[in-house]
This record gives C-alpha cells, structure tokens and sequence, in this order.
C-alpha cells in the first residue's frame, strides 16, 4: 500500500510525542521518589524538635505516676482522695431523696428520721441540738471543716405512759425533760432506752405485773428534747402484743426518732442504725437478756426483739457494724432490778461485745445506777438507771443523770457523768453537795473495776 511522504511525517509526529510523554511522566516519578527519599533522610539526620519534646514530657509524666503508685505500695505515702471524695457527695443523693433506715445507713442530729428498712438522709442538725462545725467555731466562712470528735449523750430508762403521762397531761407534755435540756440537746447524738410500746391498740401481755402503754402524742417531745435514737430491746416493748411494737416503729419514724433492737423480724431486730456527725459515724445496736416469754424474741417470720442470751448473734451484728462505722454502740438490756452491781453475764457479755469490735457499751434495766468499767480501753457503763420513769419508794430509783462520751473516729472515748435526781418524773442537775455525793457512790461500785469518778464527773481509770 502507497503511503505518502505527508502521512509518513504525521506518523513520526505522533510517535515522538507519545516517547515524550512516557519520558516525562517517568521523569516526574522519579523526582517523587527522590523527593520523598531526600525527606526522609532529611527527618532521620535532622528530627522534628517538638515531638521530641512532646516525647521527653510524656516520658517524665510517665516516670512520675510509677514512682507515685510505687510509693503508695510501699505505704510510705496516702494516694491523695479529695477530688474522689468530691465527686462521690456531689452524686449522693439529697437528703430528701429518702427518709427510712436500713443497715448501715446515715443521719444526722434533728432531722426527722425512720425506722429499719430503708435508705438514709443527711439532715445536718435541724431543730435539735447545735451544730458543733458551725462557721463561727470553725474561725471562716462556707463550710465549716469536719470535727475530729464526736459528742454523744446517753440516758437510761425512759417511761412515756402510766404516771408519767399523768404528770405530762398535767404539766404540760415537755415538762419531764425541762430540766436536762441543756444536757440533751447540746450533744450531737442523744440516745435512751424506751421503756415501753406507743400504741393506741394493742392486746396487754398476761402474766406480768406491770403492763406499759404510750400514746403517740408523746413522742413529739422527746424528739424535741434532743433525743436522736431509743431502744427497742427491753422487756416492756411488747407489753401490747406484737400490734404494739410495730405501732410503737411506726410512730417513732414519723416522730423523727430512730429505734434499734426490735422490728419485723431477727434481720431487722439485729440491724446497727448508723447515725453521722462530723464525718463520724456511729452505729448503734439493741439487745436483751431480759425477754419475758420466748415469743418476744424476734425471728425470721416473727416480729419481736433481738435478744441475748445467746450472744452470736449479737456478736456477728457487731462484727458487722463495725465494718460499716467508725464507732459500734450496744445498747443492752440486762442485770437484777435494783441491783447496785453488775452479775456476771453482765460482765461477761459486755466483754464478749467490746471483743467483738463494741467501742462503747450502755446497759439498762436494773432502775438504779451501777458502776463503770473499762476493758481493752473501751467503756462499759452497767447500768444507768431510771431517767424519766414511775416514782418509785426506792431512793435510789431518782437517782439519774446524763453520761457525754467524747468521741475520736478511731473509737477513744473520754466519760463524763452529769449526776441529777428526778423529781415527779422530771431529772435535773443537783447542788454541788449532792452532785459530790453521786460521784462518790459512783466511784465506790465502780472501784472494783479500777474506775473512779471525780467530783466533776469525769470517769477515769486507774
């Protein structure tokens, strides 16, 4: 085939300019090689300066948390928690989230508080008492910093019914605490025995001689008075039948009282109530060695209250506690009426308790007050008699008072009495020549023990 000298050309043309473009992308490819070659030859001799500091920083941060966390193992320092702790009270839940009581749950003085069987609330100090972190002692302004003490209050026997709401329906239903106010109230937690069921029902128990009953209009007032906590576990709980003790639970927690040592069941009778102030927290518990018939007893399908006669049980509940608190608190209910000494299974389970992890143990029941003991450094008070109760032909039935125990959060207690008699029902601070006299008698039924009490009733041990 004929192909002409122009066509020939154009051919040519074409071709060279194909060579080119192959010749100059391959060119193009190889400069980007090289390129890329030079930059990273460039980086390797000269490398980048910020990340090398970057890298230096995260190193010694690095090096830092080790030696941190090392340290901490070893025990030689405290890995610091404020801001931990800051975070967990701003989730906490607000005190009017809740208002029951369960194991282990917390309140504060003068806030209405419930029975067993619910979450906790932190009232702060409310109506009742003073608040001993307030601004002014504290020397600024906000919030105050914790305490490092703890001021709790204890009295014994407690009758709100019979003669004593005779002379509350006459005298007015404050009059019996109108005289130890100033003991009550300034403490941060007060705490008695309730020596009888708040029920406007209720069958009367058989076979007793003295059958008590409380009507619920009662209780305003000693919640008023400064009282934070009572106790369940006596032998006059269930004076009207099992109806009585769930009322008498019932009209303490709308009283805006807690209760310890009796309830729907054992699990319930058993369970510490954990009261809070300060950052301190207390738990108190409830027992009884002086149950009438065995139907009182609380058990797993039977309403009633913990008892003592067999102490396991008792001893795992403070077992318990004690995990759960700073402070244990039992509240025992035991020993011979008008008995001016312990017997020995009041002596025998007190220690039994204090061994169990019982930082302080009260004891009720005998009418009169008997003596102090210390044992392993913690105290034991045997018994502190009547406090509110019937008038009784036994002198020393009158003769009372209000026991301070200063607290550390690691369980040291210092004891202090307030002597008082009772007079129609009404305890009150004596003249310093009968307040020497109960200090003195005390120290005598106590010295057994190596415990004296001195003329300003502080309770040391020899």
């Amino acid at each position: 085939m004929y192909v002409s000298r122009s066509e020939t050309h154009q051919q040519n043309k074409k071709r060279r300019s194909r060579r080119f473009r192959r010749l100059a992308a391959i060119n193009l490819v190889m400069l980007a090689v090289i390129l890329i070659l030079g930059a990273v030859f460039w980086s390797t001799i000269f490398p980048n300066e910020d990340s090398h500091n970057e890298s230096s920083t995260n190193q010694e941060q690095n090096e830092e948390t080790a030696h941190t966390d090392d340290a901490a193992g070893s025990g030689s320092t405290t890995t610091p928690i404020d801001d931990q702790a800051a975070s967990n009270d701003e989730a906490a839940p607000s005190p009017s989230d809740s208002s029951d009581f369960d194991t282990g749950t917390t309140v504060e003085k003068g806030e209405a508080v419930a029975d067993n069987g619910g979450e906790a609330v932190d009232p702060g100090t409310g109506g009742a008492g003073t608040d001993t972190g307030s601004d002014a002692e504290a020397g600024t302004s906000g919030t105050a910093p914790a305490a490092s003490t703890i001021h709790l209050a204890f009295v014994g026997d407690l009758l709100l019914g019979a003669s004593v709401e005779t002379t509350m329906r006459k005298q007015g239903l404050d009059y019996p605490f109108s005289g130890a106010l100033e003991y009550l109230k300034s403490p941060d937690l007060t705490a008695g025995n309730l020596e009888n069921p708040i029920t406007t029902r209720g069958i009367p128990a058989e076979n007793k001689q003295y059958v008590f009953k409380g009507a619920p209009d009662l209780l305003p007032p000693l919640k008023e008075a400064g009282f934070d906590i009572v106790s369940l576990a006596n032998n006059h709980t269930l004076d009207q039948g099992t109806e009585g003790l769930l009322d008498t639970i019932k009209h303490l927690k709308e009283a805006g009282v807690a209760n310890v040592g009796g309830g729907n069941d054992d699990t319930e009778a058993f369970a510490p109530v954990v009261l809070e102030k300060n950052g301190i927290k207390v738990a108190y518990l409830s027992v009884s060695r002086v149950v009438p018939e065995g139907s009182w007893k609380a058990d797993k399908n039977h309403p009633g209250v913990a008892e003592a006669y067999d102490s396991t049980r008792a001893v795992a509940a403070i077992a318990k506690a004690k995990q759960e608190a700073d402070l244990v608190v039992i509240m025992v209910h035991w020993g011979v009426e008008r008995a001016d000494k312990p017997v020995e299974h009041q002596t025998t389970l007190a220690r039994q308790f204090i061994d169990a992890g019982a930082d302080l143990v009260i004891g009720s029941h005998p009418h009169v007050m008997q003596g102090f003991e210390q044992y392993k450094g913690k105290w034991i008070a045997y018994s502190l008699g009547n406090f509110i109760f019937n008038v009784t032909a036994t002198p020393r039935t009158k003769e009372t008072g209000v026991l301070d125990a200063v607290c550390t959060k690691g369980g040291d207690c210092d004891l202090t009495f307030h002597p008082m008699v009772a007079d129609q029902s009404r305890p009150a601070p004596v003249e310093p020549e009968k307040a020497k006299e109960l200090t003195n008698y005390l120290t005598s039924i106590s010295q057994a023990f190596g415990v004296k009490v001195d003329k300003d009733g502080v309770i040391t041990a020899q």
